[in-house]
């Protein structure tokens, strides 16, 4: 597919307008629901779009409950967003957004999502529903998660990501060179040890369910090419369009919150002008 092309189609065939976008590397940013968007990118993509897309969805567990942040306690209240409206009604949104996705990936395209025990059985059942092939279940383990305050649990230290294929006719990419070098020459296993976010990555502002840029650019660099189109349709504070950025690959974001769609610009903005200070525009 010509990427010039499909540039310019997706700027002017949409009626929903980008909130920031930059055509010399390609990248496109949009505050709306993710679900408008894909409806209206699938009228003019109905073969697909995008090489890869990476979603880490609402997990569902503002439920009022506690944990621990910065040695307090707190309330778990992400925002309205997060809040459950009960095991069936949460499967099907799972089901709404993640058929579109499906739709919106070239054949031989791969999607990533993240989450807590929460959401992830249901993102799992649902992508078997769809005849998704799953490829692999990733453990992400995060070495200083905060304490669990009860004394009731084991501590929450993990979250699992499904890769999955379109389809089980699907030719997934899988850069097995890379990741095996990245492992110090064995092949890499499915637990990945990755610090949180640090506050380097946050100096613009936060998001609860933050990811680290290290994580996604693991997961862009195993199942993507340089200029390849990467879509996150719960885009949060931009970690994902920041690492597509860093890897030479092409981004479509989509976050519904404004707070957060501010913070992601700022933070692209960022490395945008780094890119440009060293020269390093694609």
């Amino acid at each position: 597919m010509d990427t010039t092309n499909t540039k310019n189609r997706t700027l002017a065939g949409i009626p929903i307008k980008p909130m920031f976008y930059c055509e010399e590397i390609g990248l496109w940013l949009f505050q709306c629901d993710c679900i408008r968007l894909m409806d209206y990118l699938i009228e003019f993509y109905p073969e697909g779009v995008f090489d890869m897309i990476f979603a880490d969805p609402p997990y569902f567990l503002s439920n009022g409950g506690i944990t621990c942040y910065a040695g307090r306690m707190v309330l778990v209240n992400k925002g309205e967003w997060d809040r459950s409206k009960g095991v069936e009604e949460n499967h099907h949104f799972n089901i709404e957004w993640l058929s579109r996705c499906q739709k919106l990936l070239k054949p031989n395209g791969t999607i990533w999502v993240s989450g807590t025990y929460h959401v992830i059985f249901s993102v799992g059942f649902a992508m078997q529903q769809l005849g998704m092939k799953i490829l692999n279940d990733i453990t992400w383990e995060k070495p200083n998660p905060p304490p669990n305050l009860s004394c009731r649990y084991f501590t929450h230290s993990t979250e699992t990501i499904i890769w999955a294929a379109k389809d089980a006719k699907s030719k997934h990419t899988f850069n097995y060179g890379i990741m095996r070098q990245m492992s110090g020459g064995k092949q890499m296993k499915t637990v990945w040890r990755i610090p949180a976010p640090d506050r380097k990555e946050k100096i613009f502002g936060k998001h609860p369910t933050q990811k680290p840029v290290k994580l996604l650019e693991r997961i862009i660099l195993a199942s993507t090419n340089e200029t390849d189109i990467v879509f996150d349709p719960f885009m949060g504070s931009g970690t994902t369009g920041v690492a597509a950025i860093n890897l030479k690959r092409r981004f479509i974001g989509c976050e519904l919150e404004k707070v957060y769609s501010e913070i992601a610009i700022k933070r692209i903005q960022k490395v945008i002008e780094t890119l440009y200070e060293q020269r390093r525009i694609f």
